[in-house]
């Protein structure tokens, strides 16, 4: 890092603080700050669902994947576009047409006050664990950047983070999020094509990495590779078409806006399989033992990204990548701050505690909550820093498989079976809780290998396959049993729950009637807003051309801001027409 790489750095914090000061007078009252109102436009809101589909994690926990193992890391992002994909022809328009502050408020229309109160009281934790693993990853990269103390790292990024969270509510975050997609993605994409070039072009890239990081014909030979690839797929499906998922369409204007939003995030994950991902690889090529480079990590891998990152950069360039990566780490930490402090004060906090209280008062408390769990995210971080044994890939995916998918197959189960009892959601979760542990125990890989013809012995990745692939085709198998034989309770339930089902598969197809329901939008208000912010990040993007640097680390940044420059002016002249912003047809 340079003086000029820190500069950029401090432009990035200041520019983030005026982000969500502007936006705070967007913030009136619980909606707006919990879900923007559902008045956001597709383009904020697509590049809002996709920075918060991904984090730091990316950049160190699936890097390292990339650099020691090549292509298998690229189907859980090819699993993301899928699911994108599915959002955008179906889920997507009717997450927004359920017509809630948070999804959890669905889930009590759809499953009963007592699902509530056990989603709510699963989720937090969860959403806690999730983002200081987050937190934890943010705090790899910097610590790799800066060579600073890891915990101290992630005490001072954490607080960060909860800063801006905390000012600006959704309203900050879609904006930063936006802007962030446009400069990250143009950066990245500039560290893949340096990277090629200092390995001589594709062709020296094919030629020098090792065959086994682009054979794909390992997905039939590679013991237990073809399963994992196909249950990773379906976790990915799985995870961006639930009903707890739906939180990242209920701020859009429409169902048209959700669908332009989907699509909008299933390309950027295409185009990201391949910037993210070359860059880790190369430096597998460059740096064949990164413990050399970062004597000080307990997995050296995890900055595999960072080192080539560093070595190929212009100068200056380094601070807007570790900018923009803050700022997706931030985007996916809303999920335990901003997200969960919604989930406690409308699926808890008002409803049993303070059933009468004020949207003011409602506000206030919400703020309040969200500084207490990003307190709670910092501790959670620090002590993964402390305990973890695994890397950061193998930890995230673990979690994902043995938590998240035993609450998230009632809560895509229940978005097409409508005849459940209200009792059939959380004892589907115990149900997949008590298999985690049993398939855990009992299907260890050494069962699994005679079973698969497998006579040798197994190395510790096809084990760790056989682990999550089981993991979570058992969860998902036992879980969809459990849900779907409930059915034959159906006729049992009330007569008021029967209702309320009812009710929730009306609002679930209906289309939003924005004027009618909303009243008066802010499209032209948000475009001016996000455009001139644009206009000044792109410009200052620009600036970064006097910076002493080779001729093509010039046009980097040229290029860069000029992108951001544009997309900002095409913005404010669109709000000084006055133009309505619809979705495109």
């Amino acid at each position: 890092m340079t003086p000029y790489d820190y500069a950029v750095l401090i432009f990035y914090f200041g520019f983030m603080l005026a982000i969500s000061w502007v936006f705070r007078r967007f913030v009136t009252n619980v909606s707006e700050y919990f879900r923007g109102g559902g008045k956001a436009l597709w383009w904020m809101v697509g590049g809002s669902a996709f920075m918060v589909a991904f984090s730091a994690w990316t950049f160190t926990g699936a890097a390292s994947k990339a650099y020691s193992d090549g292509w298998p890391i690229v189907v859980i992002y090819l699993g993301n576009s899928i699911g994108f994909v599915i959002n955008a022809l179906h889920f997507g328009p009717r997450f927004r047409q359920l017509r809630v502050v948070t999804s959890i408020q669905a889930i009590r229309t759809r499953f009963g006050a007592a699902s509530e109160q056990v989603f709510t009281w699963m989720q937090l934790p969860f959403g806690l664990l999730q983002a200081g693993i987050w937190l934890n990853a943010l705090g790899v990269f910097f610590a790799a950047v800066f060579g600073l103390d890891l915990g101290l790292t992630i005490m001072a990024t954490g607080l960060v983070v909860l800063f801006m969270a905390l000012i600006g509510g959704s309203w900050a975050v879609l904006a930063s999020d936006f802007i962030q997609v446009l400069i990250l993605m143009p950066v990245c994409l500039a560290v893949t094509v340096l990277a090629l070039l200092k390995v001589g072009g594709v062709g020296g890239f094919f030629a020098q990495v090792p065959a086994a990081h682009l054979d794909l014909g390992q997905m039939f030979s590679q013991e237990f590779l073809g399963l994992w690839c196909l249950a990773m797929i379906l976790k990915q499906i799985f995870s961006t078409n639930n009903l707890n998922d739906a939180n990242r369409y209920l701020c859009v204007k429409d169902g048209r806006h959700a669908r332009w939003a989907g699509f909008l995030g299933a390309g950027l994950f295409l185009i990201g399989i391949v910037i993210w991902f070359v860059p880790p690889m190369v430096a597998r090529i460059l740096y064949p033992d990164l413990h050399a480079v970062f004597p000080t990590l307990k997995n050296p891998e995890e900055a595999a990204f960072i080192a080539i990152a560093r070595d190929v950069m212009p100068v200056g360039m380094m601070g807007l990548l570790v900018s923009g990566i803050f700022a997706a780490t931030m985007s996916s930490m809303d999920a335990g701050l901003n997200k969960n402090a919604g989930y406690f004060i409308k699926n808890f906090y008002q409803p049993i505690i303070r059933p009468h209280a004020s949207d003011a008062h409602l506000l206030c408390v919400g703020k309040f909550t969200t500084a207490i769990l990003g307190v709670l995210v910092i501790l959670v971080g620090l002590k993964l820093s402390e305990l973890r044994g695994m890397n950061l890939f193998t930890m995230t995916q673990r979690l994902g498989i043995l938590i998240g998918t035993p609450i998230l197959v009632p809560l895509v189960l229940g978005l097409i079976v409508r005849r459940t009892p209200p009792w059939s959601a959380w004892s589907t979760v115990l149900i997949g809780f008590f298999c985690s542990l049993c398939i855990s125990r009992f299907l260890t890989p050494e069962w699994a290998a005679p079973l698969f013809g497998y006579t040798a012995p197994l190395d510790d990745g096809a084990r760790e396959y056989w682990r999550q692939s089981i993991e979570l085709f058992g969860n998902i198998t036992v879980g969809s049993a459990w849900f779907l034989g409930t059915t034959f309770f159906w006729r049992r339930t009330s007569a008021e729950h029967q209702a309320s089902v009812a009710e929730f598969f009306v609002r679930f197809n209906q289309p939003i009637d924005f004027a009618k329901e909303e009243g008066e939008g802010n499209d032209a208000r948000q475009s001016s807003a996000v455009g001139w912010l644009c206009l000044a990040y792109g410009g200052f993007v620009m600036l970064l051309v006097l910076i002493p640097n080779p001729a093509i680390g010039r046009l980097a940044f040229l290029g860069c801001g000029g992108l951001v420059a544009v997309i900002g002016a095409l913005l404010v002249r669109s709000a000084r027409r006055g133009d309505p912003q619809p979705a495109p047809r």
